[in-house]
């Protein structure tokens, strides 16, 4: 019972090294050399209101992703 984890937890932490790397192979050019990422930005205002959005709704995508890879 302790292996049906495994291909799940390799999954997420794929995804997240795969995320990761993006990240800094892009940092700090979106679109080099002409455009940083703090000129690309949304104002404080609405990146806010999509944090609290994201905050909500990124804990309950996992958890019915974890719900419907164990059924």
């Amino acid at each position: 019972h302790d292996k049906e984890a495994q291909p799940f937890i390799a999954y997420l932490g794929l995804f997240v090294v795969s995320f990761i790397g993006i990240l800094i192979s892009f940092y700090p050019y979106i679109i080099p050399p002409s455009l940083t990422i703090v000129e690309a930005a949304a104002p404080v205002s609405s990146l806010m209101f999509v944090l609290m959005g994201t905050i909500f709704l990124v804990p309950l995508i996992l958890i019915y992703s974890g719900y419907a890879y164990w059924v």
